[in-house]
């Protein structure tokens, strides 16, 4: 079992996709993260995109702590299951109503392949969280990447999650990778705009 660690909806328990083919963002990596995004003051307001969603305990984690959207996708369906139950849960402990009504943060959850949407969608996004499975060629996070730089705020950051024995990616024309941290098998790359490319 997952949960939200801080924020208007701190405590609330997130279900996990059965099976295998997702792999949850630990509490402990997703506590790291998100400490190092708040001592960046990007959550507050931020638009977010999260590319993989899986359970959705990422971008739930983001609406929690203040982003304004937050839009989770996944071409798994039992995947885009949980994900709608756990967005109902962090949106009804925020005491808003779903679907963005109301004054709520507008949320989506979309069963799509993450490529195809960021081809097609207009953005722009402050906040990206990409969290492929392992088993997902660099060469594929690269296109992914490519084709999101020109859709990134101004400030933006992406966040690239990978298996710590596994190649950095090549972030190619237009990104440049300002920090990165390992927590075990986990390594968390923190990418943004290259502003002098």
């Amino acid at each position: 079992m997952s949960r939200i660690i801080a924020g208007a909806a701190g405590g609330v328990r997130l279900a996990l996709v059965p099976g295998d083919n997702t792999r949850p963002t630990t509490d402990r990596v997703k506590e790291s993260l998100f400490s190092k995004l708040e001592s960046y003051d990007l959550l507050a307001g931020a638009r977010v995109l999260d590319a993989f969603g899986g359970s959705g305990a990422v971008g739930c984690e983001a609406l929690s702590r203040g982003a304004a959207s937050v839009t989770l996708l996944d071409i798994y369906p039992k995947a885009v299951t949980v994900m709608r139950r756990n967005v109902e849960a962090v949106q009804k402990a925020m005491g808003r109503p779903a679907g963005g009504a109301g004054g709520a943060s507008a949320v989506r959850v979309l069963q799509t392949q993450a490529l195809g949407y960021v081809q097609t969608a207009a953005g722009p996004w402050d906040l990206v969280f990409v969290d492929p499975p392992y088993v997902m060629e660099n060469e594929r996070i690269v296109e992914l990447m490519r084709a999101l730089t020109p859709k990134l705020a101004p400030g933006a950051v992406v966040v690239v999650e990978r298996s710590s024995r596994d190649e950095e990616p090549s972030w190619g024309e237009g990104l440049y990778r300002f920090s990165a941290r390992q927590h075990g098998e986990t390594m968390l790359y923190y990418v943004e705009p290259d502003e002098d490319s």
